[in-house]
């Protein structure tokens, strides 16, 4: 058992973190089992998204999942499930008005600037002839 107060607090956030995570993967096999069971449509969906969800918590690696969902493809392919491919665009997306076009900014003339540094270089060099 921990003895300091940070090690007990760190034991109880593992203790919560592991009952998550345990509920996700029980969520991820749930959906994996009904989609092998009835291979249709939704239960693909159903399953793909249990796998993206254990990626957001950071319980799976990405390339994992993806590799999982491609079995997952494979084998729905094989039962001759007709795949839907996603929308292109969200209505809200299209009803969106076209951009205006800005005007490109007109150029002004570079004007000159004379600064301390320009002035000391151009006297700089009279002062040290007039020293010697």
């Amino acid at each position: 058992m921990p003895i300091i107060k940070s090690a007990k607090k760190a034991a109880r956030q593992a203790e919560k973190r592991t009952e998550h995570n345990v509920e996700i993967k029980k969520a991820i096999k749930a959906a994996l089992k009904a989609f092998k069971a009835n291979p249709t449509p939704e239960t693909l969906a159903k399953a793909q998204s249990e796998y993206d969800k254990a990626v957001k918590k950071d319980l799976m690696k990405k390339n994992t999942a993806a590799r999982r969902k491609a079995r997952l493809h494979k084998i729905a392919k094989n039962a001759g499930v007709k795949l839907v491919a996603k929308k292109a665009a969200t209505p809200k997306a299209a009803a969106k008005k076209p951009a205006a076009a800005k005007k490109p900014a007109a150029k002004k003339p570079a004007a000159k600037t004379t600064t301390k540094k320009a002035a000391a270089k151009t006297t700089a060099p009279k002062a040290k002839a007039a020293k010697k």
